[in-house]
């Protein structure tokens, strides 16, 4: 009897034992399985891939407050938006949030390359999982794949028995390994294939008339422009949406800062683009306060080629070269204006480009430049003339206003309601993806129109040598300049300063996380969730470089959910899906032929972080490349150093200036001041830190003198 009652209590000690063992779960739903997996797709041939995602309602979304619902209700349409938008993909995210769910806790140092790591379809590893947190609400362990993975490829996420629970023991990992086999989407296929139907299309041409006058001025007789009454430029933009409203424009001198003599003309030109973000050519598609906005740039299926939806005329501001000094046909360069910023940057990030015999031309961005109805007013000689800037700025929110870029024709913008709160994007996760999609097809346009001749009244014809184009970009033109660079074989040479990727983390981890909390709060639900974190909110995200963090902040999973479905869908418009085809893995068109590239940074950058920056070279392996502008070794390095190229008051403005004239001019990138300038990076591992306080922290940004506090411990290897 005793023997039998000892047996009963071994047994019971021996299931319970079992019972408790931590294991990786298995069940059908997002969530409840290692993610990502192919189990969440559907078969679709018109998808290079083969396949589609297909998220249920019901069985993967929405989860509200860790409760999974099995209806979009007004508090949740947001989420299930999100899901949406993310069916319509053939794969996905080739930098995917790996998670993966367990029955219970685990030991984080245990989590390694050998224990978590992703695989090549023939088992060859692939990456490593860094930015680890483990939430103990939910049990679950969650990082994002270290390397950027190919387009369109299948992968696998293997989770060993070498992870532990907090008691030692080794977690029980299906048999001894869990797979989940992926397929990574075709992220950069939508753009290449609109350059492709570009290509067929008959060139555009820049008009430099409009009334029946030539808007061509010799650029000694304009006098200089930076504060009235140096006038010599003068904007009038449309920041109404009603023209006729009082105050609907609002004036202001545009800064030149190109030396006297050094160019021959400044002639201001349009040309039109095929328009393939907006449905229409009214402010709204749909009418203010109903939730749902223009803007977007629809993913189709991959094996399709999308189609413009109409036509709008554009901006061309061209500076050129003294004819005289150096005869045309000259070399062009197109620049890209920064965020919030237009083609009228031309007169201040130009200085000495026509002194090299180069022809620079700029556009706006998608979206910028204030109304359509703005106009331009140059006195030269001391006659005044006025024509139509053709701004691109829209009033999406509906608020009768039309701003500088940052909301309002990028991308989809919430609906701004009298005495309600405002109503969200319907398309969640688009951030500024189809505002740069759209602004990379402009400059291909742009582009063409060079190649296939450049006229300007009084200055000649065909001005411009078609086979040495290159491009050139500020910050917001860096990032689509890189996407430019990496989908275009008509530029052969291009320097972008300032670039990082991707928007989300750009937005998170600088001086735009308050206009992330903005989408935040309008979202349904509010996705503020407080703690320390500036604006509101705290992701518990830690850098690449960091040790794990267990997450201590209610909502925090589903800020970090938030921000990597947006990175998933924004892929097809960001710089680091871009990057690894201009050189690791160059298209066809450019593989014979190499391009010449060079990217500028700037230590402390509190715009573009050094953080994404580093994201954006490691993605297509370019550190050799880049040009470090040591902020913190300057007499200005108390400033946020983003705008050192274009900004007179930064240290580093002339020396990044005659760098990049070099550049465009001869392909060699020369260091003009080496005490401020490394070339190439000296410790890639500096791009692993902001240089200044995590946002998370509560802290603002600062700046030490040099020596610089600290330096970036680098990122974990191999383990």
């Amino acid at each position: 009897m005793l023997r039998a009652v000892v047996l009963v209590l071994l047994l019971a000690i021996a299931l319970t034992a079992r019972a408790e063992a931590v294991s990786v779960k298995q069940g059908k739903r997002l969530g409840a399985r290692i993610f990502p997996s192919d189990a969440f797709t559907t078969k679709d041939k018109r998808q290079l891939t083969g396949r589609r995602l297909a998220f249920k309602l019901g069985r993967d979304y929405p989860v509200v407050k860790g409760k999974l619902r099995r209806r979009c209700t007004n508090a949740t349409y947001s989420i299930c938006d999100t899901f949406g938008q993310l069916n319509r993909l053939d794969g996905f995210d080739p930098q995917p949030r790996v998670t993966v769910p367990f029955t219970g806790r685990i030991d984080l140092e245990s989590v390694s390359d050998k224990t978590v790591f992703i695989s090549t379809r023939g088992g060859k590893f692939a990456s490593g999982v860094r930015q680890l947190t483990f939430d103990p609400e939910t049990n679950t362990l969650a990082g994002i794949s270290d390397a950027f993975l190919r387009e369109g490829t299948r992968y696998r996420v293997h989770v060993t028995r070498g992870v532990r629970d907090t008691k030692g023991k080794r977690v029980k990992a299906c048999r001894k390994v869990c797979v989940s086999r992926f397929t990574t989407r075709t992220a950069t296929g939508q753009l290449v294939r609109i350059r492709r139907a570009i290509e067929k299309l008959p060139a555009s041409t820049v008009s430099f008339t409009q009334d029946g006058k030539d808007d061509v001025f010799t650029a000694l007789s304009v006098s200089p422009s930076v504060a009235a009454p140096l006038d010599g430029i003068v904007r009038a933009n449309q920041v109404m949406a009603d023209p006729k409203a009082e105050g609907a424009f609002r004036e202001s001198a545009v800064p030149n800062l190109i030396p006297p003599g050094n160019a021959g003309f400044f002639a201001f030109g349009s040309f039109e683009s095929p328009r393939y973000q907006f449905a229409s050519k009214s402010a709204e598609q749909d009418k203010p306060g109903s939730g749902r906005t223009d803007g977007e740039i629809p993913p189709v299926p991959s094996r399709r080629t999308p189609r413009p939806l109409g036509a709008d005329r554009l901006t061309a501001i061209v500076v050129t070269p003294n004819p005289a000094m150096h005869p045309p046909p000259w070399p062009a360069a197109v620049y890209g204006p920064g965020f919030t910023r237009s083609a009228y940057d031309i007169f201040v990030s130009a200085d000495f480009n026509a002194s090299r015999g180069i022809l620079t031309v700029a556009t706006d961005p998608s979206g910028h430049g204030f109304g359509s109805e703005s106009t331009t007013t140059v006195t030269s000689n001391g006659v005044p003339t006025t024509f139509r800037h053709f701004g691109r700025g829209r009033d999406l929110d509906g608020d009768g206003e039309i701003g500088s870029g940052l909301n309002d024709g990028v991308g989809p913008t919430g609906h701004a309601r009298e005495g309600k709160p405002d109503l969200p994007s319907r398309k969640p996760i688009d951030g500024l993806r189809s505002g740069l999609m759209q602004t990379v097809v402009d400059n291909m346009v742009l582009g063409r129109a060079l190649k296939a001749g450049l006229d300007i009244p009084g200055v000649g014809t065909d001005l411009v040598d078609g086979d040495r184009l290159s491009y050139y970009g500020l910050s917001f033109g860096g990032i689509y300049g890189t996407m430019l660079m990496g989908t275009d074989p008509l530029f052969t040479r291009g320097l972008l300063n300032v670039p990082g990727g991707p928007i989300a983390d750009i937005a998170r981890l600088s001086a735009f996380r308050g206009d992330l909390a903005d989408q935040l709060a309008r979202a349904r639900p509010d996705l503020r969730n407080g703690g320390p974190g500036l604006e509101g909110f705290t992701e518990d995200l830690p850098l690449r470089n960091e040790p794990p963090l267990v997450i201590e902040h209610d909502g925090a999973t589903e800020i970090q959910e938030l921000l990597a479905s947006s990175n998933w869908y924004d892929r097809s418009g960001s710089p680091e899906t871009f990057a690894p085809r201009i050189r690791l893995r160059p298209d066809p068109a450019w593989a014979d032929k190499p391009k010449e590239i060079a990217f500028q940074t700037a230590y402390g950058d509190g715009t573009v972080p050094n953080y994404t920056a580093g994201t954006l070279y490691r993605a297509g392996e370019l550190f050799d490349r880049v040009t470090y502008y040591r902020n913190d070794k300057s007499p200005t390095f108390a400033r946020n150093p983003h705008g050192f190229l274009a900004d007179p008051t930064v240290a580093g403005r002339t020396a990044g200036q005659q760098q990049l004239a070099e550049f465009l001019a001869t392909g060699e990138i020369t260091n003009p001041n080496p005490q401020l300038l490394e070339f190439p990076i000296a410790d890639p591992n500096n791009l692993e830190c902001l240089h200044y306080a995590d946002p998370q922290t509560g802290e603002t940004q600062s700046r030490p003198p040099f020596p610089a506090s600290g330096d970036c411990p680098a990122a974990p290897g191999n383990r």
